[in-house]
């Protein structure tokens, strides 16, 4: 059985567990959080391709991601 890979690098979410007050994290936390960011962060990219699509483009702007985050 191979290891499972994520999109989303473990040790970046892990010290942003850390930045926001944790003085240690376990990593079925980090492996928690990891999930949910990249669940979010794979529904605010649909949606902003969504958006540059219905705009007549092919190409995400800026602009799409900020309206598809809101």
């Amino acid at each position: 059985m191979g290891r499972k890979t994520s999109i989303i690098p473990k040790a970046p979410v892990g010290r942003i567990l850390l930045n926001a007050g944790a003085k240690r994290v376990s990593s079925g936390a980090v492996s928690a959080f990891t999930e949910i960011l990249t669940e979010k962060a794979l529904q605010i990219a649909n949606k902003a391709s969504q958006i540059a699509k219905h705009s007549g483009r092919v190409t995400v702007h800026e602009g799409d991601v900020k309206l598809a985050a809101k």
